[in-house]
């Protein structure tokens, strides 16, 4: 929390307070052999929250996407050299029995792509996936970026001590290139699911791989401060089992770092229910930004309309009373699932999210095929699928849409999201011009 120094008023309405308690039926009348009261104790004044809203920054006004940048494959020349995030089987091809993705990327932009044990496409060509860790893949998505209106990325970043952590160091300095190639900007964000020594393994990473990246003309800044999200505090489950104090004592790390520290909280943080544990609103209120999760929550527009009422609004206003910044999460939906409804759904929140005075967006998420609910160029129609996968295509419901469809449709939320376009229900999009 942003906070000034000033704690002249609260000693003043402190000591109207005491004057007033001695006028009214608050004061008790005393005999001469009583003891006298205690003699009026004035704390020292207290720090008030300053809650004048973050200027407009890297992230503050902004339209920022997530980005997994994990996807490899045998014989890119990463240090994993396997179907990183394909497979389940990772030494494997993916396959029909061994696939870890729920929708089919649109591949026709990369110049390197690799075979899968898939059949060939319903049109007859082969079944290949792209590398996360091959140059061109990542100046390409990040120029889609560029060109589509998207302001920023979050690189995803794992507990990096593992069998991950070479190429997910890799994958950094990969950003770094395709952001400042493509005049994007790039921040951090840890997610500790399952990283049980994050506490310490966190900071030194910080302190000996990411905080160099701060350098770059292309790394995020908001109020002067470097940019850093950390993704999993306080969820109410086995994989995120901190205490409030250990994240407590990490926000405040960062910050002592100078860091603009952005929380990836639960859905329920305010109330500290459901996905939320209890306990934690101290530690959710020491973060810079909050980004409450939204992936499984809805589904559709009544339920972003639900939250927008119930969720969205009263989260805003407890964000700006307590000098919080404010960046929800908009998901173009399920695309197994069939959540999409050719863009509605998704424009729906954008539009939920700008009345309700959101200060930044965060898409989840540009490249996670895994849970289908990626942005980034996806299988058109059944023809660029592979025959007999099961896999939906973006004109699952019969509309025709193109593979660029949602970032078409994020490049325009984004612009309502500015007010460089009015702010309306109707989509302004066409799923395919």
């Amino acid at each position: 929390m942003r906070k000034h120094k000033s704690g002249t008023l609260s000693l003043i309405v402190l000591l109207a307070a005491i004057s007033t308690c001695s006028m009214s039926s608050c004061s008790k009348k005393t005999t001469d052999n009583s003891t006298p009261p205690p003699p009026v104790v004035i704390p020292p004044p207290t720090t008030p929250v300053d809650v004048t809203p973050s200027p407009v920054g890297d992230v503050v006004g902004k339209v920022v996407v997530g980005y997994q940048g994990w996807f490899a494959a045998i014989g890119d020349g990463s240090p994993i050299n396997m179907f990183w995030h394909w497979s389940n089987d990772w030494a494997k091809p993916p396959s029909p029995t061994n696939k870890a993705i729920y929708a089919w990327p649109d591949v026709h932009d990369y110049t390197t792509t690799f075979k899968t044990d898939f059949a060939n496409l319903n049109n007859g060509s082969e079944a290949r996936v792209f590398s996360s860790y091959t140059d061109q893949t990542v100046d390409v998505q990040f120029k889609w970026m560029k060109d589509y209106g998207i302001d920023g990325a979050a690189l995803q970043r794992f507990n990096p001590s593992g069998l991950e952590g070479p190429v997910r160091d890799a994958m950094a300095a990969k950003v770094k290139t395709a952001a400042e190639k493509n005049d994007v900007k790039f921040y951090i964000m840890y997610d500790v699911s399952g990283w049980t020594n994050m506490a310490t393994e966190m900071e030194t990473d910080w302190t000996n791989k990411m905080s160099v990246y701060t350098s770059s003309p292309a790394y995020a800044k908001q109020n002067g401060k470097p940019v850093v999200c950390i993704w999993g505090f306080g969820f109410n489950d086995d994989n995120h089992n901190f205490s409030a104090a250990s994240c407590l004592a990490v926000i405040n790390w960062f910050k002592s770092k100078g860091c603009y520290v952005i929380g990836g909280v639960p859905t329920h943080w305010r109330k500290e229910e459901s996905d939320s544990r209890p306990g934690f609103l101290a530690t959710y209120k020491a973060f810079d930004m909050l980004s409450p999760w939204m992936v499984g929550r809805i589904s559709n527009v009544i339920e972003s309309d639900n939250f927008y009422n119930t969720i969205n609004v009263p989260d805003e206003a407890y964000c700006k009373t307590n000098g919080i910044d404010y960046q929800p999460c908009v998901l173009p939906g399920d695309l197994s699932a069939q959540q999409r409804a050719h863009g509605d759904f998704m424009w729906r929140q954008f539009y939920n999210m700008k009345r309700a005075g959101a200060q930044g967006i965060y898409i989840s998420m540009f490249d996670e095929y895994n849970e289908s609910n990626q942005i980034a160029k996806t299988a058109e129609s059944q023809a660029f699928v592979p025959a007999g996968s099961g896999f939906k295509s973006l004109d699952e419901d019969g509309t025709p849409c193109s593979s660029d469809y949602y970032l078409r449709l994020t490049g325009d939320g984004a612009k309502m999201f500015k007010g460089q376009i009015a702010l309306t229900t109707v989509r302004p999009t066409v799923p395919k011009p």
